[in-house]
């Protein structure tokens, strides 16, 4: 099977890591933090506008690959503080508020200025 790189200006980048790989009907999709690529900047310092953000900028790698929102299966949130559950919690809710992924959430294992939540994604593309 051959791996395809997605990329997408709409979503933040490094030259460390891919936004995204295809294989077959699997889209992988790197842990996203809350920066709004319009303005370079976090969305907000709260958990609730990062969480909303990062998973903007997942859905826009995962659109780049050819999926779609419905396609995702698993999500795993990372956060700085374990003490942003509650709000991190809010924000997921309004972004998937039926049919949710599968979710695992964790500690983050470094602290970036600012960061409080990285999330990443893994679709199935229906056939």
């Amino acid at each position: 099977m051959t791996k395809q790189i997605i990329s997408t200006p709409n979503a933040p980048t490094s030259s460390l890591y891919s936004q995204g790989i295809r294989v077959g009907s699997t889209i992988y999709v790197s842990g996203m933090i809350g920066i709004d690529q319009t303005t370079t900047e976090l969305a907000g310092p709260t958990i609730q506008e990062q969480t909303r953000q990062a998973v903007r900028n997942c859905v826009a790698v995962l659109e780049a690959g050819g999926g779609i929102r419905d396609d995702i299966v698993q999500i795993t949130v990372l956060l700085t503080n374990p003490g942003d559950f509650t709000g991190m919690n809010e924000a997921y809710a309004d972004e998937f508020p039926t049919e949710q992924p599968t979710r695992a959430v964790a500690k983050l294992g470094v602290e970036l200025p600012g960061v409080l939540v990285s999330i990443m994604m893994t679709a199935q593309l229906s056939d």
